[in-house]
């Protein structure tokens, strides 16, 4: 009976381990955008995704101890793939990918763009998320390794450095 028990739980950690390894993957080869700007579909997709890999992982046991057999495998996984991208850059370059640049200096990459998978009413809509108004006011438009999009404007600059002039301005009455 204890033996059936063990086998059953390695069972689950191999299972596990395998879905993990196919999310990771299919997360990489499928974009990185979906990670930061989760639409409606992209949060359906993702709680359908969690429900179709759970009797993948259990298989038929769905007791406490098969679930949290599972859940350990999955937060050592996680450990330990966080662990090799910090000792190995090229490792975490494989998972993660490489930053891609979408805007230089006022002018759209499409190239880039539509590598990314990112339209333009989507860079639109991060630009203004920043406070910039048009492309043209921005230097450096940028979707990091986590689907995020950066957005470096002079102009902006120039209003966040007002921002800390004035509050310094008004510490120094209060004080």
């Amino acid at each position: 009976m204890h033996e059936i028990l063990i086998n059953n739980y390695f069972h689950i950690i191999i299972s596990t381990m395998a879905v993990y390894l196919f999310i990771v993957i299919a997360i990489r080869l499928f974009g990185k955008k979906e990670l930061a700007q989760l639409s409606v579909v992209d949060l359906v997709f993702i709680l359908l995704i969690s429900n179709a890999v759970q009797n993948a992982m259990v298989g038929p046991d769905s007791t406490l101890g098969g679930g949290l057999v599972a859940a350990s495998t999955l937060f050592v996984l996680n450990y330990i793939f966080k662990s090799l991208q910090y000792r190995y850059p090229r490792f975490s370059k494989v998972i993660q990918g490489d930053a891609t640049m979408l805007i230089y200096k006022g002018k759209m990459i499409e190239s880039h763009m539509k590598m990314a998978k990112i339209t333009k009413e989507e860079l639109m809509e991060a630009i203004r998320e920043h406070g910039v108004e048009t492309v043209k006011e921005v230097d450096l438009a940028i979707m990091e390794v986590d689907g995020s999009i950066s957005v470096l404007s002079n102009q902006y600059h120039k209003l966040t450095v007002k921002r800390r002039k004035s509050s310094k301005v008004f510490t120094k009455q209060e004080g």
